[in-house]
């Protein structure tokens, strides 16, 4: 009989989930809308309900050792979601205790950028390093901090904020209700903003002026960089700059030995990564020069429930 665990990424419109194994290996998976149900606990029964489907649908026996959950506003301490901004129900949800009464296996739970982090060292390119962060660059900026071989949570569950640290006092307004925050300026949202802001401040032909606001996109941004349009280069040059003095900073409080980048941005690749580096090393204090790796996350597609599964894996190494 396989142990597997079962990896869950909540999103705003989408909930997936997978049975993953010790090296990664997904023996089923699927996926439910996340916001249909009006109470919470109908949510959860719906989630157990594909879950156990899915299982029951294997050729295999398989022995589920437990449930890893990625959740924004997902509290590692409490196994509680509290107040999240993307999602339907208000206050604070006790997922771990939902799951677990029906499921009969511990619950782990955390949100999407620290499980990132986790299922790297697990799964992906960390193997073996004890100091290390990754970036998730989508709609937002998040981060996960591992120092001395555990992820950082702080007191109340939620550090390693890096999106929301002030990079411009009194700058672009945030969803977190204070301005200047990084996730403004480097994600594909801020990437957007800063498209609109450059067209609106300069003159030079650009083929972003014929795509209309509401159809703007980050990555049409970086196909128009990758070929060649000046204002596009522009555009990932600032939001490039942007992060590396960002991680600079950062760099003097964790020194991590790499950083780890996943997410839609990322895939923008060296348009991206060779700002960062410049900015980085420009301005980073002399005992970490030239010691950070950036690299692209190793874990794929599938990085957001073989983070969550390595939530219950990690305790198993």
């Amino acid at each position: 009989m396989k142990n597997i665990a079962i990896g869950i990424d909540i999103g705003g419109t989408n909930t997936v989930f997978s049975c993953i194994d010790s090296n990664g290996k997904s023996y089923c998976n699927g996926s439910i809308l996340t916001q249909t149900q009006e109470k919470f606990e109908d949510y959860i029964d719906d989630l157990c309900d594909a879950i156990e489907l899915s299982i029951n649908k294997l050729e295999d026996k398989i022995n589920v050792i437990g449930v890893g959950v990625g959740a924004p506003s997902g509290n590692y301490h409490t196994g509680t979601i509290e107040n999240a901004a993307n999602l339907r129900w208000d206050g604070i949800l006790n997922i771990s205790r939902l799951i677990g009464e029906r499921m009969k296996v511990p619950v782990k739970l955390t949100n999407d950028a620290n499980a990132a982090a986790l299922g790297e060292r697990i799964f992906g390119g960390a193997k073996g390093m004890t100091d290390y962060m990754v970036i998730t660059l989508g709609t937002g900026l998040g981060s996960g901090i591992v120092v001395n071989g555990d992820l950082l949570y702080g007191h109340d569950g939620f550090a390693g904020e890096l999106g929301h640290i002030i990079m411009r006092p009194g700058g672009r307004v945030c969803g977190c209700g204070r301005r200047g925050c990084l996730e403004t300026y480097v994600s594909a949202t801020g990437v957007k903003r800063t498209a609109y802001k450059m067209l609106a401040k300069e003159m030079d032909d650009s083929s972003l002026r014929d795509i209309p606001y509401n159809q703007l996109t980050a990555k049409m941004v970086a196909d128009a960089a990758s070929n060649g349009d000046k204002l596009a280069l522009e555009i990932f040059e600032y939001t490039g700059k942007m992060l590396g003095e960002a991680l600079a900073n950062v760099a003097s409080i964790t020194s991590p030995k790499a950083i780890f980048f996943f997410g839609g941005l990322a895939k923008a690749g060296d348009l991206l990564f060779k700002p960062v580096r410049e900015a980085m090393e420009k301005n980073i204090l002399f005992l970490y020069k030239d010691k950070i790796d950036l690299l692209p996350s190793k874990l794929g597609d599938d990085a957001a429930v073989l983070g969550a599964a390595a939530l219950i894996w990690n305790d198993k190494k």
